[in-house]
């Protein structure tokens, strides 16, 4: 079964789907500048350390900080 199904909508712009969404996009950006750059290194670095930092804050500072159909605090 599909969201649309379940809910009347495929996206509902839910913080934790959003913040998820953002998150991949963090994690597609890695391999791409791994790839195409290889002399930055020290980029990737810092890449990896906002998807670090992203991927912490989709699990737990979402359900904290915001409202939305996914908090259960």
């Amino acid at each position: 079964m599909s969201g649309e199904a379940a809910w009347g909508s495929f996206w509902s712009w839910d913080p934790k789907e959003t913040w998820s969404l953002i998150t991949w996009l963090f994690y597609s950006l890695y391999p791409h500048f791994r790839i195409y750059r290889k002399r930055g290194l020290r980029l990737c670095s810092w890449i990896a350390v906002i998807v670090f930092l992203s991927t912490l804050f989709t699990f737990f500072g979402v359900n904290y900080f915001m409202r939305g159909l996914h908090s259960y605090s």
